[in-house]
Parts: C-alpha cells; structure tokens; sequence
C-alpha cells in the first residue's frame, strides 16, 4: 500500500458516522450487514449511509455483495492491516519488531470479555409470529456463544407470512422457522422469554427445572386489522420493540449474563423497553 491509498483509508474514517459503520460492521464479523439493518442500528437515514458506504467502499475499507434485493456489506479488515502496516514499517528505524510489546505483559483475553454459553427459550402460546420474529432476530444478532429457539405451549403448526416476509426485509434468515411445541426442544434452556400474556401465566414443563423466567410481552400483531400497511405497521412495531430489547439484553456486561442473580432483574427491566 502506498501513502496516497493509507490517506485515503483514514480520510475515509475521519468522519464520526462512517466510523459507527465500519465499527459496526466489524462487530458483525463475516455475516456481515444489509444497508437496512446498518441504517436502523445508527439510526441514520438511508441516503446518508449510502454515501457514507461508497466512500467506504471506494477506500476499500467495505465490501458489497448483491443478494437478491438487498446488498451485503462487510468490513475489509485485511485492508486496515496493510494501513496500519504501512504506519508502522518504518517504527523503530525501520525494526518495527522493536516496538512489539513484551510478550510477558501480554494478557490472554478475560474470561469476562467473553458472552458466556446461553441457551434461550423465547416461550408465546402459538409460536407463528412474535416468538419467531424473536428467536429469528436474536439469532442473527447474538454471537455463537448464545443461541435462542423459540417454541409454543399449543402451536399453531405454522408461522405467519408477514413475519417471515418482514424478517426477509431486514435481512434476517429464515431458513428452518416453524412452528414448535415446548414437548420438543433440542436442548433445555437456561432462560425462558415469554411474550405473550398467555404463556406468562402457564407453568412450564417439569422437565424444564427451575429455569430463569422473563416476561417482554408484546401486542399480537395477527390480531391487527385495517389496511394493508396498517397491519405491516403492526407487525413492524412488534418486530422493533422486541429487536430494541434483544440489543439492550446482549449488551449486557458477561458478568451479567454469568450470574443468574443480577440477570434476572436485567431481564425484568429490558421486558419494560417500548411498553
């Protein structure tokens, strides 16, 4: 890389809003973003993002891929090693490696920078539209550390095309959702989500044990009626009052999620977000 590709790399990211971008997808790692969940995320407008991307882009700090109709964008991270290689060839009279840290201050990372192993039951009493509209968000957003299924006490056997339609939208996979019931879970949660007030007032299988137990109830969008767009409107508020409480919940620091104790008043408090 020569001097005027490094300028351009951090001209690129001198301005504060294309920094939350690149750092956002960075955090996003390989899966990557669509433009519409990027925009949501910073709360930014979508024809200022797409500026933002294409000088980002342009200095080869993002990649874009075309996916049907939506288009993927991912951080190019080997393109801010050659930066900062560039930086730092000529450190120390050109023996960078002088300047490397030693290797006995060198800590491995805490155990308490890692999301600890979580597996979550997002409970709703037919499971076909605002427990997978859930299980299918937190999945996409959480590390593979936690993983969220979603289930029904009397499911309804299929999953409502608005939900999937509207998860499709916001670029989230929708590959394997169906319609479950809580006799059948591939593993026994260590939370249990309810959103609906139905199943908050059930008693969870015994097999399940004494398991954490949270309510984020949310108005049934199936249930709204009116036109068209009034009833995606539903549907979309739904969706962002749970996607809103699912960010809140894996921003929690790891000793959080660690202890059961200060976990679930967490719980509690994020089941309030958009009531």
């Amino acid at each position: 890389m020569d001097k005027p590709a490094v300028r351009q790399v951090f001209e690129a990211l001198s301005s504060s809003a294309r920094l939350d971008v690149y750092l956002l997808l960075v955090e996003a790692g390989t899966a990557g973003l669509v433009a519409g969940e990027l925009a949501s995320r910073l709360d930014i407008a979508p024809s200022k993002l797409s500026f933002h991307l294409k000088n980002l882009t342009h200095a080869g700090l993002v990649s874009v891929e075309q996916e049907g109709r939506f288009q993927r964008y991912r951080a190019n991270l080997a393109r801010m090693r050659e930066a900062t290689h560039f930086l730092n060839q000529r450190c120390c009279g050109g023996h960078p490696e002088r300047c490397a840290e030693p290797t006995q201050i060198r800590q491995p990372i805490s155990t308490l920078q890692m999301k600890p192993s979580m597996n979550i039951l997002i409970l709703c009493t037919g499971n076909s539209c605002r427990s997978i509209l859930a299980e299918a968000t937190l999945n996409h957003l959480a590390p593979p550390t936690i993983r969220a299924v979603s289930a029904g006490s009397r499911p309804a056997g299929h999953v409502h095309p608005r939900s999937l339609a509207l998860l499709q939208r916001e670029g989230i996979s929708v590959e394997g959702l169906h319609s479950k019931s809580w006799d059948s879970l591939p593993t026994t949660p260590d939370v249990v989500i309810t959103v609906c007030g139905s199943a908050a007032g059930e008693v969870c299988p015994a097999y399940l044990g004494p398991v954490l137990r949270a309510h984020w109830g949310v108005e049934d969008p199936a249930h709204a009626s009116g036109t068209d767009a009034e009833i995606d409107a539903a549907f979309e508020n739904a969706y962002r009052i749970l996607r809103n409480r699912i960010e809140a919940f894996l921003a929690l620091p790891p000793e959080v999620l660690a202890d059961p104790a200060r976990l679930k008043p967490e719980l509690d408090r994020i089941g309030l977000i958009g009531a």
